[in-house]
């Protein structure tokens, strides 16, 4: 199983002003957290409370729709184009970057056993938009289109743009180019898809989308790609299993959940860094970004106290930061907790040529990258501990489809305790919605006009900034 190594935030390792007697907390903390566990998992299959997330590695129906229709259009196209911000993209890029073979798009269809290559278009920007659609053979590119709302403006203007392409080049047959994700009764996007006959997958209800990357949202790109996607809902099933555990003492999800809170409200660490030693697992970082930022940060707790509350996520990579980012953790402000993300044995060995004697570099000679890359680690680790700054390693045996799956549901059971335990709505987003319904307004939705005539009021009279 993944391991959690919280040994670094020990007020014995880096002082009593950082770190925490940690043993002593647990038992504090240990009916809450029981309490807490208990709550979620007696909870996720009611209505309303927004859990069914936590059944999405045990849907057998949704894994035999999936697999069934990448069967089906198997060798039909070279490309898989993802249109989808946030939850509909971040966790797809994630786990598709980990699992897939490095530069998988630059492979040759040999290399990659007759699988399409797969871009996801996760921003609006023109640019970018335009150069991919230049470089893609849209007779051979299908397109997933994902927002559960059907709503969300950046995605449809994707999709109308794609659709609008598609249909000139292809006529009546880009239909069967298209499929979306959607919600199963209502929306804009479950109404097009329903005149236009798209083949249609759905979110459940009550998964919110950044806690849907194992939902057809994910599930299905995988398959597509030809990720194995039961060796990932066995990992979910097996890592579901040990965080039952309500004893804080066995359960990683529900301790460094704590570790974090009492981090952030005992000694005054407001940033979380997550921080991979392994460029496959680059993007499970900004998929946890968002998954904490959206998930803690809220203004106010369940009592509507005005609260503030939630740690900013840093995304880092090892080697890469320690070059840009780590005079910053060891010397700057002391308000942060770092999360090491290790693999513990990779999939290749690349051995350093021992090709010049008597130098200075000499004594790299003989050895791997994968030793200096853990070197590097280890090295990392070593001086936070000397600057006493709080670190804790999550460890995965491999990477695999099955830790993968682990390691995602681990981070998302964690983020939920720690919701819990500030006593905020863990599921909701406020603050996004506010920033779409002002981006509705000034594109000229019907139904927003007041806002826009305040927006443009705030924006640009410039008597209103005195």
């Amino acid at each position: 199983m993944i391991e959690l190594n919280y040994r670094n935030i020990k007020k014995e390792v880096i002082g009593e002003e950082n770190g925490l007697n940690i043993e002593e907390e647990f038992q504090t903390y240990k009916d809450t957290i029981h309490r807490i566990i208990a709550d979620l998992n007696s909870n996720k299959d009611k209505p309303g409370q927004n859990l069914k997330w936590m059944n999405l590695g045990y849907n057998e129906e949704t894994i035999w729709y999936v697999k069934e229709f990448a069967a089906m259009v198997e060798n039909r196209f070279d490309n898989i184009l993802i249109l989808g911000l946030g939850g509909s993209a971040l966790g797809g890029k994630a786990v598709c970057e980990a699992l897939l073979p490095p530069y998988w798009n630059f492979l040759t269809k040999e290399q990659r056993n007759n699988y399409p290559r797969i871009f996801f278009l996760d921003n609006i920007d023109p640019d970018q938009m335009n150069s991919i659609l230049n470089i893609l053979d849209l007779k051979k590119t299908l397109v997933n289109v994902i927002t559960k709302s059907g709503s969300t403006a950046e995605v449809m203007a994707q999709y109308m743009i794609l659709k609008d392409l598609m249909e000139k080049e292809l006529g009546d047959d880009y239909r069967k180019n298209v499929i979306a994700t959607t919600d199963k009764n209502v929306g804009i996007l479950k109404q097009l898809s329903d005149q236009e006959g798209y083949k249609t997958f759905y979110i459940p209800d009550d998964v919110a989308g950044r806690f849907s990357v194992f939902s057809a949202v994910g599930l299905l790109p995988f398959a597509l790609v030809g990720i194995n996607i039961e060796e990932i809902t066995q990992g979910i099933k097996d890592m579901d299993l040990a965080l039952k555990n309500t004893d804080i003492n066995y359960n990683i999800a529900a301790q460094n959940a704590l570790i974090h809170f009492l981090m952030n409200i005992k000694k005054g660490k407001r940033i979380s860094v997550m921080m991979p030693y392994s460029n496959r697992l680059r993007y499970v970082a900004d998929w946890y970004c968002q998954l904490w930022a959206e998930s803690l940060g809220k203004e106010r707790d369940k009592n509507n106290n005005i609260v503030n509350t939630g740690q900013t996520p840093v995304k880092a990579i090892g080697v890469t930061d320690q070059h840009s980012q780590i005079q910053l953790y060891n010397e700057g402000p002391n308000d942060k907790i770092i999360n090491f993300l290790r693999v513990a044995e990779f999939d290749t060995t690349l051995e350093i040529p021992n090709i010049f004697e008597y130098t200075g570099i000499s004594y790299l000679g003989g050895k791997t990258m994968n030793q200096l890359f853990n070197a590097e680690a280890d090295s990392t680790m070593a001086s936070l501990i000397d600057y006493k700054r709080p670190n804790v390693t999550i460890t995965i045996p491999k990477i695999t489809p099955y830790y993968i799956g682990q390691l995602l549901y681990m981070l998302e059971v964690q983020t939920a305790i720690t919701g819990a335990l500030y006593n905020i709505d863990t599921f909701n987003q406020p603050g996004v919605e506010q920033s779409k319904n002002y981006t509705y307004a000034l594109m000229g939705r019907i139904g927003y006009e007041d806002s826009a005539n305040e927006l443009h009021e705030k924006l640009f009279n410039s008597a209103s900034l005195v």
